[in-house]
């Protein structure tokens, strides 16, 4: 969940975790509505496992998944909401938000871009790919990265994070995937759907702390689930 960029000035860390316990326990919410057992619902599945990687509670899991389900009679509905644009350089940038307030949601994100360009839909999801991603970390030493992602049916994969590795997968192979990894020597950490830029554009220091300036003031918007951005890595 959150952002895919490397910001560089951290927020202190009992706000960091209460800003991802929020984005989890909405996800939660928006996954039981297709039922409360995760074991026949794979978007609940994976939004469980990054609840307890997260530390959440059992309690405050619970609670989610019920009223997300509508067991519980103060039931909240979250929308789906897609924001397309550029940030500063004409970056592009989609976010993903999940609000019970659609009209107070675009209204923060008309001021959010005014650093921008807030864009119609469509006007720059063409410059990504819509994937699954799936980063996983071996077992053991000798887990072939290539062999796994080949048996387990993925679509490509890439270096990820302290050894481990990115299984990318066409979106309705996200569960399988996720399921057969641990079958060859693969831990999965995290998995979920997304977009990867085509074209990430290449920046100067400068501009680039401008871009990840505006990129960590949507992130901090309550309604925002997640911001991806076309911007190369440094």
């Amino acid at each position: 969940m959150g952002a895919q960029w490397k910001v560089k000035h951290k927020e202190l860390a009992a706000n960091a975790k209460g800003r991802i316990f929020t984005k989890l326990t909405k996800e939660i919410m928006v996954a039981a509505r297709n039922g409360a057992d995760p074991d026949i619902n794979p978007r609940l599945r994976l939004a469980v496992e990054q609840a307890k990687k997260a530390s959440m509670t059992r309690e405050t899991l619970e609670r989610a998944i019920k009223k997300g389900a509508g067991l519980l009679d103060e039931a909240v509905h979250y929308e789906k909401a897609i924001y397309e644009g550029f940030a500063p350089h004409q970056v592009p940038v989609i976010v993903e938000c999940l609000t019970d307030n659609t009209n107070r949601t675009y209204s923060s994100m008309r001021v959010l871009f005014r650093k921008g360009q807030l864009g119609n839909s469509g006007s720059v999801s063409w410059d990504f790919d819509y994937l699954g991603m799936i980063e996983a970390s071996p077992k053991t030493p000798d887990a072939d990265p290539e062999l796994a992602a080949i048996e387990a049916g993925a679509q490509d994969l890439e270096p990820s994070d302290e050894g481990a590795t990115l299984f990318l997968t066409d979106p309705t192979d996200l569960d399988a995937v996720c399921k057969a990894l641990p079958n060859y020597g693969f831990t999965v950490e995290s998995a979920k759907l997304g977009y990867r830029p085509k074209n990430p554009v290449s920046l100067g220091a400068t501009e680039r702390e401008e871009v990840e300036a505006f990129l960590d003031a949507i992130d901090g918007d309550d309604d925002v689930q997640t911001v991806y951005v076309g911007l190369a890595a440094e």
